[in-house]
């Protein structure tokens, strides 16, 4: 059974927001307003694989594969679909004219607007904690205000940057691949278990 506590970098995870009971989700649908970027939304669904994000760093080397994320790291979430990253900026969201956050730059690679930090109480994130992202360009927290939109994306909820700490803006590490850190080199079973059939 893994029971790793810590969220890790290399992590592909879904984030639950706590107040709303919905998790960060996107998909190849642009924002009709705004930026006109891809969208960022919250879904009821549990098993929607829009949903993964993996964790990485500012810079590669500030993040190595399987080491703990700490309270205060400057991280990125890359959306595992669509392989853009976690964005917002100035443009205002469309429903709550808050911050708009979308999903922004290609395989990965964006600019400075894709830089959160990793708001939590101890050293470093645990899995069963409650934190905050702040957005390091505009100090907006990432935050679910309980709009939802209408078609094409009927029922998902509004993600935007609010500018004050709230209840909405709570997440949780939920679901998702964690990536453990090695205690030296892994090697496997040279001999394959074999199930008699």
């Amino acid at each position: 059974e893994f029971n790793y506590e810590f969220v890790t970098c290399g992590s592909a995870l879904k984030l639950l927001n706590l107040a709303h009971n919905v998790r960060l989700h996107s998909h190849d649908v642009k924002y009709g307003s705004g930026s006109g970027q891809q969208s960022v939304t919250a879904v009821d669904s549990s098993d929607d694989h829009n949903s993964y994000w993996k964790i990485r760093g500012k810079t590669p080397a500030e993040c190595a594969r399987g080491n703990p994320i700490k309270c205060g790291q400057v991280i990125q979430l890359q959306h595992v679909s669509t392989g853009r990253n976690l964005h917002s900026h100035t443009f205002q969201s469309p429903l709550s004219h808050n911050l708009e956050v979308s999903a922004f730059g290609e395989r990965g690679e964006g600019d400075d607007g894709d830089h959160w930090v990793v708001v939590c109480a101890a050293d470093h994130w645990r899995r069963d904690d409650k934190i905050r992202l702040r957005h390091v360009v505009t100090d907006a927290y990432l935050h679910v205000s309980g709009d939802t939109f209408g078609r094409p994306i009927h029922g998902q909820r509004e993600v935007s940057g609010y500018q004050s700490y709230s209840e909405y803006n709570f997440w949780k590490a939920a679901e998702g691949i964690f990536i453990k850190p090695s205690e030296g080199p892994l090697f496997e079973s040279a001999s394959p278990i074999r199930e008699d059939l």
